[in-house]
């Protein structure tokens, strides 16, 4: 009996080293064997020209993850809160003040337009729009000054990431320099991006959040950069300094778009301020040849409807000397 029972412990102790080895010595049946072939069904034998596919491999895998993430803040800037949009334009207010600050100016300009005789319903209606068109001009062009700020100084902090890299420091501690050191309003950016990783954010998560308040291709990129790193690996100083170069390349260009668009700029500017020098000329010389504008009904439809064709003008020029790149 107990050799019987030693024989099927036999039997089975045989049967796993079996299960166990076989399939490995095989080569052909293993999981893990399946998923290494799979992996390098398309990997070149060469050693040349296996670095060559490992590096279009990790082309691929940037692009699409700068794809997805433009999509994703594409959706997120469809309607962008107006606390955002004051964070965007570097200014320190909350939405409320914001709010009744307009409301107050509105109410200046309704003000001022009838002390001067303008009736009310036309007092009224400038004063709405002068209320809640000009505070948002001017944040859309503190935005529009901040971005630039930012965009000046950003590649001085990639480059300072670079040498904090090769000198042997964390890429948390890299950071830190740059919250430290760089100048405003980078140094706040990434201030921000300390604290998140201080609350316990991955450093990919932080440093998204820099796309989120600042959502320009430049920022993406090196969120892009980052993230890959974190993670597939790589060399991290090298994929920095290419940004740093990419992000000078882009300003360059920028400056001799600028310098190139400065003459129709100008061209657009007398044009537009034109029609207003000839009007205050006129009324020098002859101040009762105007005065029908002013003075009878007729001539009040006809000065709105010149300044609605004054304002589309303008409008179409501006458009047609501004540049994306």
């Amino acid at each position: 009996m107990n050799s019987i029972v030693l024989a099927i412990l036999v039997i089975v102790c045989v049967g796993a080293l079996g299960v166990a080895f076989v399939p490995s010595v095989a080569g052909t049946s293993g999981r893990a064997n399946k998923r290494l072939k799979a992996l390098n069904a398309n990997a070149p034998r060469n050693p040349a020209d296996r670095a060559g596919w490992e590096r279009e491999q990790r082309r691929k895998e940037m692009q699409q993850a700068i794809s997805e993430q433009a999509k994703a803040q594409e959706r997120k800037n469809k309607r962008v809160p107006l606390q955002m949009q004051l964070y965007q334009a570097g200014m320190k207010i909350k939405k409320a003040t914001f709010i009744r600050n307009s409301i107050i100016f509105g109410g200046i300009v309704f003000v001022l337009l009838f002390l001067l005789g303008v009736p009310i319903l036309f007092a009224m209606s400038f004063a709405l729009g002068a209320g809640y068109l000009l505070p948002r001009m001017y944040m859309a062009r503190r935005r529009k000054k901040y971005r630039k700020a930012f965009l000046e100084e950003f590649p001085n902090a990639v480059e300072a990431i670079v040498r904090g890299v090769k000198t042997g420091l964390p890429l948390n501690d890299s950071l830190k320099v740059v919250a430290r050191e760089v100048k405003e309003p980078v140094r706040s950016e990434f201030a921000h991006v300390v604290d998140a990783q201080a609350m316990g954010a991955t450093t990919e998560e932080a440093v998204s959040k820099i796309y989120e308040r600042l959502p320009i291709s430049e920022v993406n990129f090196f969120v892009v950069v980052i993230s890959v790193q974190q993670k597939s690996g790589g060399n991290l100083s090298e994929a920095l300094t290419n940004l740093a170069r990419v992000l000078r390349d882009r300003k360059k260009m920028q400056a001799k778009v600028r310098a190139m668009s400065s003459e129709a700029k100008a061209s657009a500017m007398i044009i537009g301020s034109l029609p207003f020098i000839v009007a205050m000329l006129v009324s020098f010389v002859t101040p009762t040849y105007l005065l029908p504008l002013i003075s009878t009904p007729l001539g009040n439809v006809m000065l709105g409807v010149a300044a609605v064709m004054m304002s589309i003008g303008i409008f179409i020029m501006n458009r047609m000397v501004q540049f994306d790149f």
